[in-house]
């Protein structure tokens, strides 16, 4: 509660809560537009929030974040087109109860059901970060070091089969976050003598170009797809009956929402799909799922909501991108000068409270955004490729120079945009690029800290086994790496049987 009466002072800024409800608003429209994500929208927007306070450019983004998943609901209800990946399960139930002539309705729920989503994780994020956050502050550089491998270990379970494809991508994010100064001498790495590059890469410009330019290329080379349009929308609001009739779902969902999203690299699809899977599972009537049932939106739209506090836990008391988005906000606060994680909470407690606030707002302004103007997004869902991607181009273009007013910024930003074509054609994963460009900086410091205060390598070995913590997380990252392995030896025994 200390944070939450320290944050009142940034969040009850007029100014402030206008930026936020203008976000929120962004954010469903670009979630509403097939081929636009929340990825794509926050990387290219947050250029032109580096000007504004810390609490309105952070949250800003956190609204962007809020309102595009939610709005890819809407284009899969009545195009039966996710506007983002995180809305996949929504089109199973949603467009089919559209056709039946209830797009209305089905708008609703997801509606109603991501707001309680949102609003739930909120809860889970004011309770449980200052706990987390209170208990890394017990963490050495051992145990720091220890915690970012394990978070970088996650990229086996994102790259899924292509496991090898994800270590070569994290390998290579590990080298983009080497170019610089070094962290200890100033000494400079990998900068092939241009001055621009004596500061790093910009983390901003990467993200711009994998996520914004490579996948402005890739839409523009599909065909246009007009889906089977649902125009007629009707009733939209569900009744306030419905939440208690779905409180289950709704409560479970939330659940695996929350701990899908604090699982670094994970996001909204994988907890939409879990969520909608394991509603399928208990459902009294599996049959009627996938064909118009309100209990599948319900636990699609629950969970993908709720994987937003998940992942905003992460990152405000760890200091770890719980996904790709949260990824750009930690940017966004090394911008201004701000290390999320433990010490944030101590250094800014204002900024945390404000941020936890902030995010039950967006949740609201989401719902009243969603409720009242479902019917404006839906007109939006006829923009054309051909007009849009251009558009989304040049504020690539715009945004990347905006950083820093440099020509060698947007340079930096068209060659990651083809990185990003390169390795959405190769099948390559940019989720452990990213996390490695995050983590990759905090391991270093950690590692060579370490070394600093242990001495040569017996020494620190020595502190490491002595610490049970640091042991029981080295453990777990072993685990984590070998578990591609133990799963084929599993499968082949199985097959031979």
């Amino acid at each position: 509660m200390e944070l939450l009466s320290a944050g009142i002072g940034l969040i009850a800024d007029p100014k402030l809560i206008a930026i936020l409800f203008g976000a929120v608003f962004l954010g469903v429209s670009i979630g509403s537009l097939p081929g636009l994500t929340a990825v794509m929208g926050v990387a290219i927007l947050s250029p032109f929030t580096y000007n504004l306070p810390a609490q309105t450019g952070i949250l800003a983004l956190v609204g962007i974040y809020v309102g595009a998943n939610y709005g890819g609901s809407i284009s899969a209800t009545l195009l039966n087109i996710p506007g983002t990946p995180a809305a996949v399960a929504t089109a199973f139930d949603a467009h089919p109860m559209a056709k039946r002539g209830e797009a209305g309705r089905a708008i609703g729920i997801a509606t109603v059901s991501s707001t309680v989503g949102g609003l739930i994780s909120a809860a889970a994020l004011i309770f449980t970060a200052p706990l987390i956050a209170g208990f890394a502050l017990k963490f050495t550089s051992i145990e720091l070091f220890c915690v970012a491998v394990l978070g970088l270990s996650i990229i086996i379970f994102i790259a899924e089969e292509n496991y090898l494809k994800g270590f070569i991508a994290a390998i290579f994010g590990l080298l983009i976050a080497a170019v610089g100064a070094d962290p200890m001498s100033s000494h400079p790495r990998l900068t092939f003598d241009q001055l621009e590059l004596y500061t790093g890469v910009n983390f901003i410009l990467v993200m711009i170009g994998l996520f914004g330019g490579a996948e402005s290329i890739v839409q523009l080379e599909k065909e246009e797809i007009i889906g089977d349009a649902v125009k007629k929308i009707g009733r939209i609001f569900p009744g306030l009956r419905f939440v208690w009739d779905n409180i289950r779902t709704i409560l479970r969902s939330a659940f695996i929402g929350i701990f899908v999203g604090a699982v670094p690299g994970t996001g909204a699809t994988i907890a939409a799909i879990v969520a909608y899977g394991q509603q399928k599972r208990l459902s009294k009537h599996p049959e009627k799922m996938g064909h118009g049932a309100e209990e599948g939106i319900v636990a699609a739209e629950t969970s993908n909501n709720a994987c937003c506090g998940g992942a905003i836990t992460t990152m405000l008391s760890l200091g770890i991108p719980g996904d790709a988005v949260t990824a750009i906000i930690i940017g966004q606060f090394l911008i201004q000068g701000l290390r999320p994680g433990p010490m944030l909470f101590q250094e800014r407690p204002d900024l945390v409270g404000a941020i936890f606030l902030g995010f039950i707002c967006a949740n609201i302004f989401m719902c009243i955004i969603g409720l009242s103007a479902a019917r404006l997004f839906a007109n939006l869902l006829g923009t054309r490729r051909v007009i849009l991607q251009p558009f989304i181009l040049a504020l690539c273009f715009v945004g990347s120079f905006a950083i820093q007013n440099q020509i060698f910024d947007v340079g930096v930003m068209v060659l990651f945009s083809v990185v990003g074509y390169a390795m959405i054609k190769l099948d390559i994963p940019r989720a452990p690029l990213v996390l490695a460009l995050i983590l990759g900086p905090l391991m270093e410091s950690n590692l060579r800290r370490s070394f600093n205060i242990y001495g040569d390598g017996l020494e620190v070995f020595s502190a490491f086994i002595h610490r049970p913590l640091a042991v029981v997380i080295a453990v777990l990252t072993i685990l984590l790496f070998l578990y591609p392995f133990i799963r084929n030896i599993a499968s082949r025994r199985k097959i031979k049987v």
